[in-house]
Formats: structure tokens, C-alpha cells, sequence
């Protein structure tokens, strides 16, 4: 075996695991550089957690356009960011599975009593409140989707197929949130399945866009809408927040809804009605087609 044969494939490319450390240094290298040079300015605008998400989005563009254009000479449709996988179309189904995969349980805990409102007074009203989430929100679930279900996802897929790759990422996004306030086995374990629901939504669109756009519906509904905390992270809402008057490996107690069964249950009674729909369109995304079916 040549040393060269060590690093690439017959065909001229990188083998996979070189292809993931390239890409992981690369995006810690520039998010860490990216949090110094404009910390000392974001801070006054930013809290510590958006500085955080936006640093790492910087660094995982820039690993994005280094790996795919510079090193693998690729195109974007494989990573589900070409410009027609942006479709509107597709965002909706993404906005759709996120909010109602959370809404629909949380509606279920609601009528139960297990999940129930109390007053809030933070000083400012809903759509200030809303607005903030926004910002915060599309950032965070693009850099997060983009790590989970960008590039990693698509080399892991072509290495080891989708199955594979849905696996291991899910079980890393899940590991991602350990340091949450809160974190569970049990939690951490619902967090897993999220991946996998994420995973599912990318695999039948063909698009990150739009497991883009169904993370981001997710958290905004649950900090937004709901009132409640997402993943743990407690927040200061106007007008009513959420309690939890049931149990806990139900409603996901203080991590939130998402923490609990019924949104694994919400999820999967998502996926299921997705997937049956896709099966059935003349426009099947490539799961369907994909070589290890």
C-alpha cells in the first residue's frame, strides 16, 4: 500500500475520515478566530451564546466552501444547499414538521393539564420577544444543522451509507447537548431521536434548507409560542411561561416538551405521515432510491 493510497481513493479523493478531520479543524480554526477578532464588538450587542453560534457558523461556511469547492471539487446538491434544494416548497415542508412535530404534542399535554400556563412580567411585549427569538433562532439551528447534517452527514452517507450517517449523527447531536442545564439520559436520549427526526426531514426533501427550517420552527415555537424552556435553556418571557404539572418522562419537565415522550411520540407521528407522502410522490427525493434500501 503507497502512503499515498493512505489519504486518497483510487478516484483521486480524499478517503472520508481525512475529509472529516480537514473539515472539523478548519471550523474550529476560524470560529475561534472569528470569536476573538470581533468579540470585543459583538459583546455589546450580542449575548455570549449568539456570539457563540455566529462565530461557529462562520467557521462552518468557510470549512463548507473549503471542502466542497477547494479539496473535493464538488458541487452543493449533494450537501442539500444548491439553490433549487432552497425551494420554497421544501422550506414549508421543513417550517411545517418542525412546528407541528412540537405544537401537536404540546397541545395534547395542554388539554391533559400535565402542561399549563402561569403570569410572566418580563418588561417588553410579545413581539419584541418573538423578534429576539427570530434572530437568535436562524443562526443557531443553521450552524447546528449545518455541523450535524452538512458536510459530515453527506461524506459519512457516501462512506457508509444513509443509514449509517443518519446514526451517527443523530448520536452526536444528542451528545452536543449534554452540557445543557438539566440534561438527562432521558433527555439526551429524546435529543438522539430529534437528530434522526432532522435527519429524516434532510433525507426526504433532499435539502438542509429545509431540516434548516424545521430546527428553527422547533426551538421558535417551543420559546415563542409555547413559553417554555428549549433544551434546558430557561427564558424570560412576557405574559404567561410554561409549567409542567406532569410527569416528567412525559412532558420533559425542565427541559421542556421536547424533553419528554410525547415528543418523541410527535415526531415519529410526523415522519410517518412525511414519509408516507413522499413515498407517494411522483417526485420521490433520492432516500428512496438510495443504494443501501
Amino acid at each position: 500500500m503507497k502512503a499515498r493510497d493512505f489519504f486518497y481513493r483510487s478516484s483521486g479523493s480524499l478517503r472520508a475520515p481525512w475529509q472529516w478531520i480537514g473539515f472539523l479543524l478548519i471550523t474550529l480554526s476560524v470560529s475561534l478566530l472569528t470569536a476573538a477578532l470581533v468579540a470585543p464588538y459583538a459583546l455589546r450587542v450580542l449575548s455570549q451564546a449568539a456570539l457563540s453560534f455566529w462565530s461557529l457558523l462562520a467557521g462552518l461556511i468557510v470549512a463548507h466552501v473549503v471542502m466542497v469547492r477547494l479539496v473535493d471539487h464538488g458541487t452543493w446538491a449533494p450537501i442539500g444547499l444548491a439553490p433549487r434544494q432552497a425551494a420554497p416548497s421544501r422550506l414549508a415542508v421543513g417550517l411545517a414538521a418542525g412546528s407541528l412535530g412540537i405544537l401537536a404534542p404540546s397541545g395534547v399535554l395542554l388539554a391533559a393539564h400535565w402542561l399549563g400556563g402561569e403570569p410572566a412580567t418580563a418588561p417588553y411585549s410579545w413581539i419584541h420577544y418573538a423578534a429576539a427569538w427570530v434572530a437568535f433562532f436562524l443562526p443557531q439551528s443553521l450552524a447546528e444543522e449545518m455541523l450535524s447534517r452538512g458536510y459530515l452527514f453527506a461524506r459519512t452517507r457516501d462512506a457508509i451509507g444513509w443509514k449509517g450517517a443518519l446514526a451517527i449523527t443523530s448520536v452526536g447531536f444528542g451528545l452536543l447537548h449534554m452540557a445543557n442545564p438539566g440534561a438527562t439520559p432521558e433527555s439526551i436520549a429524546i435529543v438522539i431521536i430529534a437528530g434522526g427526526f432532522l435527519g429524516g426531514i434532510l433525507l426526504l426533501t433532499d435539502s438542509l434548507y429545509a431540516a434548516w427550517m424545521a430546527h428553527f420552527a422547533w426551538n421558535w415555537s417551543m420559546a415563542a409560542l409555547l413559553h417554555a424552556p428549549v433544551s434546558g435553556l430557561p427564558a424570560n418571557p412576557p405574559d404567561y411561561r410554561m409549567v409542567d404539572h406532569g410527569p416528567a418522562w412525559l412532558t420533559g419537565g425542565g427541559w421542556g416538551p421536547e424533553g419528554g415522550v410525547a415528543a418523541a411520540l410527535g415526531m415519529a407521528i410526523c415522519m410517518i405521515v412525511l414519509v408516507a407522502w413522499y413515498r407517494r410522490s411522483p417526485r420521490a427525493a433520492p432516500f428512496f432510491r438510495s443504494r443501501d434500501d
